[in-house]
């Protein structure tokens, strides 16, 4: 029997390295400058309730230094006044467009409803989208994402981290999360198996919009309009990475567990509607993570070959600690990587109290 658990044990232990031997495949990597991009962009923004958040960061989008671009501000049946904001700043300048949503009994709290309008009113074919919380960090943030775009990519996944909070754990975490989440979609797109992004940072065409039928394979699920989206359209060649540090936007996190627990209940929930080669790299990741902790702690509170145990798990802590620094360099997430192991094992139990929460109940969405 020890030696059964020791061998399962060694065997999580290697598709662990595997996974990260992949990622490895994004933290090795540079991001190229592109030729400066000569073609008009349409920034798209959907908002619900934020004009707190608009007065802060719409002016960051409004100071990029790009030569040719609109504002799209979707506001989708707020009950603020996020209307009077976005009016305000459509009133100082003139390439603010803005889309008033009404709900509509058939796509009630429907963020895809909104967003289609949002694309239609656009102009321009290619889209970069952001949400209302979100604050690109620097003056580039348009010029780095749209160079990106060529001929054969019509998809473009960028970076959208969270601010900063020194003295919170619950600030590391989440950050920590995010950023392995990223490590993994650029990760697999630049293995030719894009399957994720993130709304607070993602640009596509509308050709590949219109070509895909926007959200209608989806629709009626109320998330998902970012990651479902380039689940269904992404391929390895239509589909380009950009990590560039003038690319990262960030947004305001959680401010409490709870908010943020019901948070990854609504992804995870909307993450059971990817492909189904995606779903099983993903679960196998988070399983064996799971597991093999597991059957470290059984392996070593019963003394069973310590020493093998502890060398495997060596190895595995020093393969994950390079990834994590090296993309945590390139993202500027450096200071969540010195508590990763106690940051990881407490990710995958809460990954494993989201999967039994939304068994038993489903998750709340779009405001």
């Amino acid at each position: 029997m020890a030696t059964l658990l020791l061998g399962v044990f060694l065997l999580f232990a290697l598709i662990n390295l595997g996974y990260y031997l992949a990622f490895f495949s994004f933290a090795g990597a540079r991001d190229k400058e592109n030729a400066a991009p000569a073609f008009p962009v349409s920034v798209i923004v959907c908002a619900k309730n934020e004009a707190e958040n608009l007065n802060n960061f719409l002016p960051s989008i409004l100071e990029q230094d790009y030569p040719d671009y609109e504002i799209i501000l979707i506001n989708d049946a707020s009950v603020d006044n996020s209307l009077e904001v976005m009016e305000k700043y459509q009133a100082l300048d003139g390439r603010i467009k803005i889309v008033d949503v009404e709900n509509n009994e058939a796509f009630w709290a429907n963020k895809k409803y909104a967003l289609t309008l949002g694309i239609k009113k656009a102009k321009h074919d290619h889209l970069i989208f952001t949400d209302a919380d979100c604050s690109p960090q620097s003056k580039n943030w348009l010029r780095r994402m749209a160079e990106k775009f060529s001929a054969e990519n019509s998809i473009i996944l960028g970076y959208g981290g969270y601010f900063r909070n020194k003295g919170s754990l619950l600030n590391k975490l989440i950050r920590f999360e995010t950023l392995l989440t990223a490590i993994q979609y650029f990760a697999y797109a630049r293995l030719g198996r894009p399957y994720m992004g993130v709304g607070r940072n993602l640009a596509y065409t509308s050709t590949q919009f219109y070509q895909q039928k926007g959200f209608a394979n989806h629709l009626h699920l109320r998330s998902g309009d970012d990651d479902l989206f380039v689940n269904e359209a992404a391929t390895a060649n239509n589909t380009a990475i950009c990590f560039h540090r003038e690319s990262f936007t960030r947004s305001v996190p959680k401010q409490s567990f709870k908010k943020w627990f019901e948070q990854k209940r609504r992804h995870a929930s909307i993450a059971k509607h990817y492909k189904s080669s995606d779903k099983l790299l993903l679960g196998l990741f988070y399983s064996s993570r799971l597991l093999f902790w597991l059957l470290f702690i059984i392996l070593m509170a019963f003394q069973i070959y310590p020493q093998i145990t502890l060398g495997a798990i060596g190895v595995l802590l020093v393969t994950e600690s390079i990834v994590y620094f090296k993309a945590a360099r390139k993202l500027e997430e450096l200071d969540v990587v010195w508590l990763f192991p106690f940051l990881e094992v407490f990710l995958i139990f809460s990954q494993l109290a989201i999967f039994i929460a939304n068994i038993f109940s489903k998750p709340t969405h779009w405001k």
